[in-house]
């Protein structure tokens, strides 16, 4: 298990305050708690392949936008600092045990498992005849005509090598057909193949049998260099640094400039090397050299290069009982689809509890509001939508039928800049009005803005939320929407469409908190007047749910009011670098994880003093970024019935949770709750599903 390295430069202001624990193991720690859905028995094998996957991505992420400043540090020597040469070394010494355990997995649990089950990747020392006659014919018809070796000579420099591409180097003995000694020749392997290619049964030999791409090369390599013979050889992938860099204030048009680092993002600097554990110290020291990569930078795998691509075997094997039973989320609960949302929010706010309960609800929203004649206009946010969107369909709708449409397109959100340059050409292109917020600031919130002629009145109903709108990471994230027609609310999210289409001054709001105006010194203020009563003998408690907590000021505020005696409980998914349960520092600070079937998304934020509580469902992690650098929105739910279903199944649930549940101790390392062995525990997610599933299809499977 990953232990979480103080990290020096952070410190309190408080000379006696522990250190904050460093970020980027923090992240590394949370993917050790994925992986362990990996690793236990009781979760269905398919599903555990999945989260293996879902490690080799995040951790692809991770170099491409979190490692770049530590290698720099490194190759520049430097030694004081937040990224120094000793931050790069302790980072990929855990980076390099945390790849090392996926591999194990792979090999020694996962592999053989599916084998038990007739199911095998077949390699090709393993091919009888007439399977390698299979491959070869396949290789011949798919796979050969796609293929350009390059060999490498004066005249043909090392070739530009893409992301996360996958190559083969070789090294040829012999002479070119020109007579030279060039002997070192690199294969691209092709994107558009598919990475697994399942055998026919008729030479499958009785099991479900596929190969991979790579090893269909590998097995004919020496058919791509006649007159040459091949000696060593292995595959390898870099990752490069891709965290799009644009200065807004010195470009005429940030969609443009977007689309043009775009294309250069794929060739930015290595971060990574990945090659095959057999690779001869003599390639894998000339790969290095060519992408100027220091040695821990270079990662030997047993296996596949790219685990990533392995999802695909999950819909190639076709065994749905290896799966999770798929999981059918209700209506929700507080809507009827026979009736008019409009007439409906006049009773009252609506909460959707995603997935647990459908996105169809969001989505009937938007879709009643584009038929309605009386519906004048619409304001939306798009931050991440996806390629393919009912949404957009119905915003390219009511421009279609005359309704007025304004979009805010946040062109900057990371790795889905090409989609969203998409979206908001498309929509301008028919009449919609597109704009692109605040320069310097990623529009984070999430809101979508109805006005309705109501006789002689103009009406506003308001949805937020604390998730994307994309309806297909709405069925995998747990998020709270909140559809609305309370007027204090919709206003507020009236000004601040105005303020980004305008840059007008944002006028005071009256219910919502905005970053990067108000929410930060808002949350300080209200955890410090918590402190404050807690100090004088008032019962407190703060109870907040979110991805990330890595803001220096938030952190520190909340150590300085559970010192002075409020019960702070902080359900962080992901990076937390508050130290919890510190004696005499943090005893009275509890951090738990929750890593379950279901992506934990949803920010939610209780304070109580006495008898007096607030609850805010918010757009924003509790991260330096989505304070002063992101506009962002938190907004109350007032409503004490409604309220109080916040707390029971986004707060109090996962209090409770037993199952999925991780828990930081006072050295910085989680440990998987496990309860006393004699009391019945439950899971969060589990409970939920089985409240608000369809035919009873929330029951985990197995």
């Amino acid at each position: 298990m990953l232990s979480l390295p103080r990290n020096s430069k952070l410190q309190s202001a408080a000379d006696s305050a522990p250190e904050l624990l460093d970020r980027d193991h923090s992240l590394l720690a949370f993917n050790e708690r994925v992986l362990d859905w990996a690793i236990r028995g009781d979760v269905p094998l398919l599903e555990r392949l999945r989260y293996l996957c879902i490690v080799s991505s995040n951790l692809d992420e991770f170099f491409e936008v979190r490692a770049e400043p530590h290698l720099a540090a490194y190759l520049a020597n430097e030694r004081k600092g937040v990224y120094t040469l000793d931050s790069f070394e302790r980072l990929a010494d855990a980076l390099q045990n945390l790849v090392a355990r996926q591999y194990v997995l792979y090999n020694e649990k996962l592999m053989p498992a599916f084998e038990k089950l007739g199911i095998k990747v077949i390699s090709h020392g393993e091919r009888n005849a007439v399977q390698r006659q299979w491959v070869k014919q396949y290789f011949e018809r798919e796979v050969r005509p796609l293929l350009i070796p390059v060999g490498l000579d004066p005249s043909h420099p090392f070739p530009q090598v893409a992301n996360k591409s996958l190559n083969f180097i070789v090294r040829l003995s012999g002479k070119d057909a020109f007579g030279r000694e060039n002997e070192i020749a690199i294969v691209k392997v092709p994107r558009v193949l598919p990475r697994l290619i399942r055998m026919p049964d008729k030479v499958a030999g009785g099991m479900t049998v596929f190969v991979s791409l790579s090893s269909v090369i590998r097995a004919h390599l020496a058919e791509l260099f006649l007159g040459r013979s091949v000696g060593q050889f292995s595959q390898f992938r870099v990752t490069r640094h891709s965290d799009l860099a644009v200065d807004e204030e010195d470009v005429q048009n940030l969609r443009t400039a977007l689309r043009q680092g775009l294309a250069h993002r794929h060739y930015g600097q290595a971060v990574r090397l990945e090659v095959s554990a057999g690779c001869s110290d003599y390639l894998s020291d000339f790969l290095l050299k060519q992408f100027e990569l220091p040695a821990k930078a270079l990662y030997r795998v047993q296996g596949p290069v790219n685990l990533v691509r392995l999802t695909q075997l999950i819909d190639l094997v076709g065994r749905p009982d290896l799966c999770f039973t798929p999981y059918k989320a209700s209506y929700p609960a507080q809507m009827n689809s026979a009736l008019s949302i409009f007439d409906q929010l006049k009773q009252g706010d609506i909460l959707i509890h995603q997935p647990f309960e459908s996105f169809d609800g969001v989505l009937g929203f938007l879709r009643e509001a584009v038929k309605d004649p009386q519906v004048l206009a619409i304001k939306q946010t798009i931050y991440r939508t996806g390629s393919d969107s009912e949404l957009m369909d119905l915003l390219r709708e009511a421009v279609r039928v005359g309704k007025e449409v304004t979009v805010v397109v946040e062109l900057k959100a990371r790795f889905d800049e090409e989609a969203n340059i998409n979206w908001a050409e498309m929509l301008e292109s028919i009449g919609a009005q597109v704009v692109y917020g605040v320069v310097g600031l990623k529009t984070h919130a999430k809101m979508m803005l109805i006005t309705r002629r109501e006789g002689k009145s103009l009406k506003r109903y308001g949805h937020l939320s604390t998730g994307n709108y994309n309806p297909r990471t709405a069925g995998l994230y747990t998020d709270v929407s909140h559809i609305t027609a309370d007027a204090a609310l919709t206003a507020d999210m009236e000004h601040v469409f105005v303020h980004l289409a305008s840059h007008s001054k944002l006028p005071k709001l009256r219910k919502a908190w905005m970053a990067p105006f108000y929410l930060h010194r808002n949350l300080i203020a209200k955890v410090d007047a918590l402190g404050v009563a807690a100090a004088k003998g008032v019962s407190t408690r703060i109870v907040a749910k979110m991805n990330s907590l890595t803001d220096e000021a938030l952190i520190h505020s909340l150590m300085q009011a559970g010192q002075r005696g409020v019960k702070i409980d902080l359900i962080v998914r992901g990076a937390c670098m508050l130290p919890a349960q510190v004696q005499g520092h943090t005893d009275n600070i509890r951090v738990r994880s929750i890593i379950g079937r279901f992506l934990e998304h949803s920010r939610v934020f209780y304070f109580r003093k006495g008898e007096e509580e607030d609850l805010y469902l918010s757009s924003a992690d509790w991260m330096n970024r989505n304070m002063v650098r992101r506009v962002e929105l938190a907004w109350p739910v007032t409503d004490p019935v409604q309220r109080q279903r916040i707390v029971d199944e986004c707060l109090v649930a996962y209090l409770h949770d037993g199952v999925d549940a991780w828990d930081m101790g006072a050295d910085g390392t989680y440990t998987h709750f496990k309860g006393d062995g004699q009391t019945p525990v439950h899971g969060a997610q589990a409970a939920l599903m089985a409240r608000y599933g369809r035919n009873d299809q929330g029951k985990r499977g197995a």
